[in-house]
């Protein structure tokens, strides 16, 4: 008992935690998720690739199923589970994850669309040619060896690989701590290299580029950014653009089409398709007229069909930037290096592989050497055994058995033990003057044969020298053209509006309280233009057709103006209130949009005519008040108010102003005043502008620009309606005091609420109250007043309220 307790140890959980942790992540790092700096291979790749070898399952063999590669390598090697085998062998098989294919394979083995292989009971495997020459000279002595998981047999730590694996078909994996994504790299540029630092150890990085330019995905592609690749080269982390290799064709009715032939190193293509179909039903872009995948057996083509007149190039950029057609390739190079995980340059790696290839073949040279050797010794033995003959088999005859005769000769003639076996072994009908040429020919190239080996070994320039035509030999056998294109820099990606935008007419409502929102055509047209959504005390001050590429300025009472494209503003039912616009730029409680207007471009011409009830009026330049980079959470100041109190109380647009244009004012007290139009200043925005009107205790109540022949409606607030002929206001100068239009009672005098222009007789104009009432009236069923006159009443002001405003009534729009 005493025994047993002696045997538990007492350790904190932090301690027990590290050390396992530590433990944990050693093994993932070293047995699972980086590769081999050396082979450029992950333990599964290295015992699939030793086992299929050991197995005879060769490139020049027929195929056999992959179940028993499989099994053999998880019975013998790998203790894991199958799947993660297979995964293994068949990613080294796909021809578009590897730049040269370690496998070859017969039956599905997957594709670029994602779609799983086939299980492995139905596929074939083997071993490729350039497979081959990673395993070359394994049997030389060449590499460690360990034993396996159950010390049943050997397997290698590293595989011999002839050719510079890591680079030529990279590696990407996760581990504890570590992740690694190493691109893969054209073959012959790589041993370019490597022969040229084999010369010049201090090759900087930008000589090795002229050799490497950069990484050769089996998917071909467009690689951009210099900069990027040669900052991955320098310190093992970078980031480069790649893109997908497309061309904008024109076909028959005057359209075109963008063909994909080439698209960017492991994207799934069937979820890219998807992707650019999406955008053409969601209409994120206007101009895709249908996405198709016309891939064959002869290559990679996606086709983008596009509509009649549009921007190709613009939708090409749109989608370059929006989908996988183009992507970042981070490089981080890591992987294990003197049994430890590190991030290296491209000059590392290669210096790695070239020492490792020149101890390889050092160890190659020791093996071949003392194997000639060996059998030197043993020819010499029996050219020695051959001269003296018939000694030799007269002490065999005199022996006793064979291992008399063998100690006979050693003691006799002075042969070795190794030579008298020989010797004993010889066949009688090698005893002719023949096999004597052949032992001397064969003696003399075992001479010729050791003489070279011991050059190798004692002479750098030797080893160099075979190291490089081994080399020079597996690129002329292997080499392939570059697939990736290398542009030095990134292309900015310019994305128009027009294409963005699709170009849609929609129905567009903003209130006087700030609420604004888009209707689809259908959705107004569902709801015969009624039941707008808001509530009882707010009303429309803009209600139109608009394009959705249309742009949208709204002009508020305390001198802010509101930018917002239609194609920004919420898309809802007509029947719903919408958004406000203090959600985004943040009104005040009681600030409310006297003025909105649409435009077509924000490169018009004309100018804004603003006034303001202290009497102040200006004109601005439509160019000044294009909005800013923030326009959508900040408002746009138009307006320099005076005091806090004073409110603007119109906005009119003026597209083609001429100084002969006529203004009219009316104040609260009933004041009309009429100047033309040069006699306002246009100043910039943030402006208070010139006096108006001359004031004491009054204020404006509102600006109209009229001309001679039209009339005016006026409202009180005691609800009586006066309408009334401009030319009845002759006109003068500006900031004067103006002519009386009311008549002047004692009692409960009439004052001034609102005016508008009556551009047309028979168009209906429409009276609010602070009751939320709407009062709609018809110009033509009144006479025009005189100046002093004040109208009829129309409003019962005890039932419907005071009124506050008179306006043109905004009519349900007539869809086409």
């Amino acid at each position: 008992m005493t025994s047993k307790l002696s045997k538990i140890e007492n350790l904190t959980l932090e301690d027990v935690m590290g050390d396992r942790f530590a433990r944990y992540s050693k093994s993932i790092i070293q047995e699972r998720a980086l590769p081999d700096i050396r082979d450029g291979l992950k333990p599964v790749q290295r015992r699939i690739l030793y086992a299929m070898n050991k197995d005879g399952n060769t490139y020049d063999k027929g195929f056999r199923k992959s179940a028993k590669s499989v099994g053999n390598v998880m019975g013998n090697f790998h203790p894991h589970g199958d799947s993660s085998i297979y995964e293994a062998l068949v990613r080294m098989s796909q021809d578009w994850k590897v730049r040269e294919p370690l496998i070859e394979m017969h039956g599905n083995n997957g594709s670029m669309d994602g779609d799983p292989p086939a299980a492995m009971r139905y596929t074939e495997a083997r071993l490729s040619k350039i497979a081959g020459e990673m395993l070359r000279d394994i049997d030389q002595e060449t590499v460690d060896w360990v034993l396996n998981f159950d010390d049943t047999e050997y397997e290698p730590t590293v595989l011999p690989a002839r050719f510079p694996n890591l680079l030529v078909n990279g590696s990407t994996g996760i581990s504890a701590g570590y992740a690694t994504d190493i691109p893969p790299h054209n073959l012959g540029e790589v041993i370019d290299a490597i022969l040229y630092l084999q010369k010049h150890p201090d090759a900087s990085t930008d000589k090795l580029m002229e050799f490497v330019a950069g990484p050769d995905f089996p998917t071909g592609g467009i690689v951009q950014g210099l900069d990027g690749i040669r900052q991955a080269y320098e310190t093992g982390h970078g980031r480069v653009v790649v893109r997908s290799k497309t061309e904008i064709k024109s076909i028959r009715g005057n359209k075109s089409q963008i063909v994909i032939t080439e698209i960017p190193y492991e994207v799934n293509k069937a979820q890219l398709v998807k992707r650019i179909d999406e955008i053409r039903i969601n209409k994120k872009i206007d101009g895709i007229a249908e996405v198709r995948d016309e891939s064959d057996r002869d290559g990679l083509t996606i086709v983008v069909e596009l509509k009649r007149d549009v921007d190709s190039n613009g939708i090409l950029n749109y989608l370059f930037k929006n989908t996988d057609l183009q992507v970042s390739y981070t490089f981080n190079m890591v992987a294990i290096n003197h049994m430890r995980p590190e991030r290296v340059s491209l000059k590392t790696m290669l210096i790695s592989y070239l020492e490792f290839q020149q101890e390889l073949i050092k160890k190659r040279t020791i093996y071949d050497l003392k194997k000639a050797q060996d059998r030197q010794h043993i020819v010499q033995g029996l050219i020695k055994a051959l001269s003296i003959l018939d000694q030799v088999i007269k002490t065999i005859r005199a022996s006793k058995n064979r291992k008399d005769a063998r100690d006979n000769l050693v003691k006799a003639y002075e042969f070795s033990t190794v030579q008298a076996d020989a010797i004993v072994a010889l066949q009688l009908y090698r005893l002719t003057n023949t096999d004597v040429t052949q032992l001397e020919k064969e003696a003399a190239d075992l001479a010729a044969r050791i003489e070279a080996d011991q050059l190798i070994l004692i002479d750098d320039n030797e080893l160099n020298r075979i190291l490089a035509k081994e080399l020079k030999q597996i690129s002329k056998q292997f080499r392939q053209p570059r697939m990736t294109e290398i542009q030095a820099k990134v292309a900015d990606l310019k994305i128009s509006k027009t294409v963005t935008v699709p170009d849609e007419d929609v129905i567009v409502l903003v209130s006087q309280q700030g609420y604004l929102k888009r209707s689809s055509i259908r959705s107004y047209t569902a709801s015969n233009g009624e039941e707008n959504g808001l509530q009882d005390f707010d009303h429309p001050v803009f209600l139109a057709k608009v394009n959705t590429r249309d742009h949208l300025l709204m002009f508020t009472n305390k001198g802010n103006l509101i930018y917002r494209p239609v194609f920004e503003i919420s898309d809802v039912r007509w029947k719903d209130t919408g958004e406000h616009l203090s959600q985004t730029v943040g009104l005040e409680s009681d600030e409310m949009v006297i003025a909105t207007y649409s435009f077509k471009s924000l490169k018009e011409t004309g100018e804004f005519l603003i006034a303001t009830d202290d009497g102040y009026i200006k004109r601005v330049a439509f160019e000044s008040l294009t909005p800013g980079r923030t326009y959508k959470k900040h408002a746009f100041v138009y307006e320099k108010l005076k005091t806090p109190t004073a409110k603007v109380i119109n906005v009119t647009y003026l597209p083609q102003p001429t100084d002969d244009m006529s203004v009219m004012l009316i104040s609260h007290l009933g004041y009309a005043l009429r100047f033309d139009l040069a006699e306002i200043p246009v100043n910039g925005a943030r402006t208070t502008g010139v006096k108006s009107m001359n004031l004491s205790s009054d204020w404006v109540t509102n600006v109209q620009i009229v001309s001679e022949d039209q009339s005016v409606g006026l409202i009180t607030q005691r609800g009586a309606f006066k309408k009334m002929k401009v030319s009845e206001v002759a006109p003068t100068s500006r900031a004067r005091k103006g002519v009386l239009v009311l008549r002047e009672l004692k009692n409960d005098p009439h004052r001034v609420v609102d005016f508008t222009v009556i551009n047309q007789l028979d168009a209906p104009l429409v009276v609010y109250t602070d009751h939320s009432k709407e009062h709609d009236l018809l110009p033509n069923e009144f006479s025009n007043g005189g100046r002093y006159s004040n109208g009829s009443f129309v409003i019962d002001v005890n039932a419907e309220g005071q009124p506050i405003s008179i306006q043109p009534k905004l009519l349900e729009l007539i869809i086409n």
